[in-house]
């Protein structure tokens, strides 16, 4: 799996080449919304102080002109991520999955550990993902082991931590 640099600054696991960019509705409806907020309300904003400030004469000392001209790259670079990924997005609504008793994308999979402890896991897109959640990426090693099994399966998951078994419990599907 290789690494982009997000523009939140820290590494995101990319789309593998030439693949999907596979994503839910809601997490569709969250990128669109949060590029309707930059592109309409906080870069408007940040535009008028920077023009305020620069108004003020010398630039090289406006806190208020350098700061804003720094947040206005931050939000133009964040409009171009969001405008790329919207672009490229396929929307997997998982409602509309016909084969519910296999594991695919959008389904929320409780398994069981070596520990026999239960935990639930929604595969998602690569835009969504949230472990605190329990949202995990399409691509990552615990999805990519989870994709196409049933319940009762057990499966390995192969991770930088060495492989483990788990145990299929159920599998839901739900918008």
């Amino acid at each position: 799996m290789t690494l982009r640099k997000d523009d939140r600054g820290g590494d995101a696991p990319a789309s593998p080449r030439g693949g999907k960019n596979y994503i839910t509705p809601a997490g569709f409806d969250r990128l669109r919304d949060e590029l309707r907020f930059l592109r309409r309300e906080e870069r408007p904003k940040v535009v008028e102080i920077v023009s305020w400030a620069a108004g003020n004469g010398d630039r090289s000392e406006n806190g208020d002109y350098i700061y804003g001209k720094k947040r206005l790259r931050e939000i133009d670079r964040r409009i171009r991520y969001l405008a790329k990924r919207l672009d490229s997005a396929e929307v997997v609504h998982p409602a509309r999955q016909t084969n519910r008793d296999r594991v695919f994308f959008g389904a929320t999979v409780t398994y069981a550990d070596a520990e026999d402890r239960a935990h639930t896991v929604k595969i998602v897109g690569v835009d969504e993902t949230d472990t605190a959640r329990g949202h995990i990426s399409w691509i990552s090693p615990m999805a990519r082991a989870l994709l196409k099994a049933e319940e009762g399966d057990v499966v390995a998951v192969h991770s930088p931590g060495g492989r483990t078994e788990v145990e299929i419990l159920a599998i839901c599907y739900e918008d």
